[in-house]
């Protein structure tokens, strides 16, 4: 299926996006990678060295992907933008995955210590993309302040409890029919990746439910088709459902 998304002025024709984290080894990791068909790699800023002294994940990475920095484990604002800086200038992007969490214990962001670096970072040049609560009213105010897309959340991150919100992200699709929405953190397995894409989703970003399976790149591929399916059945249109029993094989203009 071609079906390319457009962020930033960079097309992509995949619609999931991977991590780096909680993998076994490299070479896992690069597998699944592979398998996944993924074009964008997040990376988590505060847990990598930067200046290539030692060998990481970032030696392992294939050079065709977009690298989309992250910001994990700020807990404000100024942390966060700092953070934000030194991936820029370690690795040559003006892309940053947003993250400010507001409680060690759920890891569920602060929105508005989140719109607070967004503001800053927005002006400075950067593409933000920015990981937040699944809130219509916060998703709005991070678009008008020049965000190319928004990311809610699923469900918590890690947790691998799926589309917990499903109303609130069809909600905000509805509302918001021309923003970029790249739901976020909490998928588990392939059939919540398909959900949230039939609620019409752009995009999903996950790691844990890859990198903590038994078989990665098997799982991997699984979510690739799993993130295609639920688009095309975005695309394609359900049925409406219906109260009581509807014949699939109609008796009217039957033969009698």
């Amino acid at each position: 299926m071609t079906d390319s998304f457009t962020l930033a002025g960079k097309t992509f024709n995949s619609r999931l996006i991977i991590g780096t984290g909680k993998y076994r080894s490299y070479q896992e990791m690069q597998a699944a990678h592979k398998a996944s068909g993924a074009e964008m790699v997040t990376v988590a800023v505060n847990r990598v060295p930067l200046d290539r002294a030692t060998e990481s994940f970032l030696d392992y990475l294939d050079s065709s992907m977009q690298i989309l920095p992250n910001t994990a484990g700020c807990y404000d604002a100024e942390h966060a933008i700092r953070t934000a800086r030194l991936a820029r200038e370690a690795l040559e992007t003006d892309w940053i995955k947003l993250e400010v969490i507001g409680d060690k214990v759920t890891l569920l962001p602060d929105n508005e210590q989140t719109l607070e670096a967004a503001r800053v970072l927005v002006k400075e040049g950067f593409i933000v993309l920015p990981y937040f609560s699944d809130d219509l009213i916060m998703a709005k105010k991070l678009l008008d302040i020049g965000c190319p897309a928004v990311m809610p959340l699923a469900a918590p991150i890690g947790s691998g409890m799926g589309v917990q919100n499903p109303s609130n992200l069809r909600i905000m699709r509805e509302q918001l029919p021309d923003a970029t929405i790249i739901v976020d953190a909490g998928v588990g397995v392939p059939s919540d990746a398909s959900i949230a894409m039939e609620l019409g989703a752009d995009a999903i970003l996950m790691n844990t439910a890859i990198a903590e399976a038994k078989d990665a790149a098997m799982m991997a591929t699984a979510m690739s088709y799993a993130v295609k399916a639920g688009r095309l059945s975005y695309l394609s249109g359900r049925m409406p459902k219906r109260l009581y029993a509807s014949a699939s094989s109609p008796i009217e203009g039957a033969i009698k």
